[in-house]
């Protein structure tokens, strides 16, 4: 029996006032991709994931979540999201990194009145697969910018989603950092099964680790294998972006630098 696809877009269209944002959109994800969303400023990125999130209703066409219709879908939990945070954070925010990622089971709390050592062990297990554990009870606002990052990461996890939805993850992380970074996406990927969806300008980075692309520009313009995308022309690129694109190709020896 086929499995039902986690999200799936039906000729879906967006429109604000008389401004087309989206049209037409059609895009599955599976159980396990690692789908990576690329698109200029301005091509709908945002707008697509407020639709799957909940947030907007499309104009015409339909959302399916989980094999369910996004207007009678109620398990929100099962869809992590991560935004920008690190970028704009409060770094004089008074909270230890284990209550941050606490506050992620704030929709489950009431399954763990009783059993405080089921959510510590929770949260544990969550700043683990981020690597975070040994920051447990640092203050927030002492970690970096991708350490911080990571924390919200496991914020997402704790409640135990089937998706994770990542929207420029890396922004207002140190160069340095962002291979690691993107190894810690690439188990969760891998190891804990997680599915993701990426949205990243930084695709040539970490590009050893998604399984599909999808260019985006008002409509979809490719979505397939990620060896199907490096097949693609700079010419397709450029006309669907609207200016110069040249990929570059990293070799496996670079991702582990």
């Amino acid at each position: 029996m086929a499995q039902v696809p986690l999200i799936e877009l039906k000729n879906v269209s967006f429109q604000y006032d008389y401004t087309q944002v989206l049209s037409n959109i059609s895009l599955k994800v599976e159980q396990g991709d690692f789908l990576a969303l690329l698109g200029p400023n301005g091509s709908g990125k945002s707008t697509m994931l407020k639709l799957i999130l909940g947030l907007m209703k499309p104009t015409s066409g339909q959302i399916e979540l989980f094999g369910q219709p996004a207007n009678t879908f109620k398990k929100r939990e099962l869809i992590g999201y991560v935004s920008q945070k690190s970028n704009s954070f409060n770094s004089g925010f008074p909270a230890t990194v284990k209550e941050v990622v606490a506050s992620g089971l704030t929709k489950k709390i009431g399954l763990f009145k009783r059993h405080l050592a089921d959510q510590n062990e929770k949260v544990m297990q969550a700043l683990r697969d981020v690597g975070m554990d040994g920051f447990a009870n640092r203050n927030i606002g002492e970690l970096s910018g991708g350490q911080q990052q990571r924390v919200f990461i496991a914020r997402a996890l704790v409640a135990e989603p089937k998706l994770l939805i990542l929207d420029e993850p890396t922004v207002g992380i140190d160069h340095e950092n962002v291979q690691s970074f993107y190894d810690m996406l690439a188990n969760l990927n891998e190891h804990h099964k997680m599915t993701m969806i990426l949205v990243t300008h930084d695709v040539d980075t970490v590009s050893n680790r998604i399984s599909h692309v999808a260019c985006l520009n008002q409509t979809i313009h490719f979505h397939g294998f990620k060896n199907d995308y490096d097949s693609l022309s700079d010419d397709q690129l450029n006309a669907w972006y609207g200016h110069a694109v040249r990929k570059i190709h990293h070799t496996k020896e670079e991702k582990t630098q």
